[in-house]
């Protein structure tokens, strides 16, 4: 099995279920609508669903929104952590945290630092997106070998790039439709992408809060010039109600098929 396809695939499932949960509600105006919710926490699990493997839970993901320091600014963080089963099976784990820091005003991406953690393998990098020089920045050191030189990406960028958790929140103003197509262009790793996202459907599914009508929102990730360069698929489900909430996704690629569901959805002093 792809190791690192796996965690990819889980990353990209919750990161895709977000970008679902923040589309915009199609029956409101678009300044009703808050991109981002100071105080809200979304949860999920990631389980094998194909064959023997079905059922069993190998990641936990979470998604924070919070003030930043300067009380202007929201500080957004994501964390990606492996579940022992997926160690004991197939002697992986993995943490991938991440923070973005997202102008208040413009909801434009200031900065993304992340700590992915493989196994022994530790990177840390930090993005910064210069809008006025029309370019982002990425440097990435590894912190356990002090001598091995930062490894950086330069690239052209123009006003609506975004990195994945800025590009989650961005869609929140947008409207959500069967027949709609939107299409990303997101930042990683100092690379752009674009990421065609269609809504093919309304549908009945199990969830949390019971039975609910959701759309069915596909990312086309997979493929040539896409993040993943390899055959496959993912589909989102997200409530068709006020909440706008993501609760399903599931990917399938070469590594099997993959659920990542939601288990938690909090509001802590939210505003």
């Amino acid at each position: 099995m792809k190791k690192n396809l796996l965690r990819s695939c889980l990353l990209l499932a919750v990161f895709a279920l977000c970008f679902s949960s923040i589309s915009a509600q199609s029956k409101k105006n678009n300044d009703e609508i808050k991109s981002y919710i100071v105080g809200e926490t979304l949860s999920y699990e990631g389980k094998f669903s194909k064959a023997i493997l079905r059922g069993i839970s190998i990641a936990d993901l979470v998604f924070s929104v919070e003030r930043a320091a300067d009380g202007e600014n929201f500080f957004v963080k994501s964390r990606a952590k492996s579940k022992g089963t997926l160690v004991g099976l197939f002697g992986f784990k993995f943490l991938q945290e991440i923070e973005s820091t997202i102008d208040g005003k413009t909801l434009d991406i200031l900065k993304s630092v992340k700590n992915d953690v493989q196994n022994d393998r530790v990177r840390e990098s930090e993005a910064i997106f210069d809008y006025k020089n029309k370019q982002v920045t990425y440097i990435e050191i590894d912190p356990k070998d002090t001598m091995r030189p930062p490894r950086k990406v330069a690239s052209q960028i123009e006003t609506g790039t975004q990195d994945f958790i800025s590009g989650l929140y961005l869609l929140r103003s947008m409207p959500l439709e069967v027949g709609k197509t939107f299409e990303l262009t997101i930042s990683d790793t100092g690379l752009i992408y674009q990421i065609p996202v269609r809504v093919t459907k309304r549908e009945q599914q199990k969830s949390i809060f019971g039975k609910v009508w959701c759309f069915r929102v596909e990312p086309e990730i997979f493929g040539k010039d896409r993040l993943i360069d390899q055959k496959g698929s993912m589909i989102i489900w997200i409530t068709d109600d006020n909440r706008r909430l993501p609760i399903r996704a599931q990917i399938n690629a070469e590594i099997g098929k993959v659920e990542v569901k939601l288990k938690t959805a909090e509001y802590k002093n939210a505003s």
